[in-house]
Formats: structure tokens, C-alpha cells, sequence
């Protein structure tokens, strides 16, 4: 089994760990996926996956409304004219 490098992990791989409720589901989870990841990393890994969670919703909250929509309400999320 391999070491995990986080920088090769797939979109899907990383939501399939976000959604592990446990170090234990965590460290199962890499193990299905051919990974090699101690209880001790998993925990560490949870408590940093909590942390940039909380940072993303403080970077929500500091967008003043910006974020995940077109202040120009023209409905896209995607918007390239975000200052109608």
C-alpha cells in the first residue's frame, strides 16, 4: 500500500474522506482506496478537514454576499460581470 499524497488525490476521493464521520471510517476508507493511513494520521487529517470548513465559511461570510452568486441577480453563479 501506498503513502497518501494529497496533491494526487481525486475530487471524489477527497469528498468520499470529508464525508467519513470517524478516524476509523477514515482510515477504512484509504485503505479501499489502496492507501496505507494510520488512526493517528486520520485524526489529524479530520481535525484539518473541520478547520478549512470553518475557513470557507468565514471566507462566505467576508465575501459580503458575493460569494456563490451575481450580486446582479441574473441568476448565474458563475457570473464574469459579478458588479452589474
Amino acid at each position: 500500500m501506498a503513502k497518501i499524497n494529497v496533491n494526487e488525490l481525486t475530487k471524489e476521493q477527497i469528498e468520499k474522506a470529508r464525508n467519513c464521520k470517524t478516524a476509523e471510517e477514515l482510515v477504512a476508507l484509504a485503505k479501499a482506496e489502496g492507501f496505507e493511513m494510520t488512526r493517528e494520521e486520520a485524526e489529524a487529517y479530520m481535525a484539518e478537514l473541520s478547520d478549512v470548513e470553518l475557513e470557507d465559511e468565514a471566507l462566505k461570510q467576508a465575501a459580503g454576499g458575493l460569494y456563490g452568486g451575481c450580486p446582479g441577480n441574473c441568476g448565474d453563479n458563475r457570473c464574469p460581470d459579478r458588479l452589474h
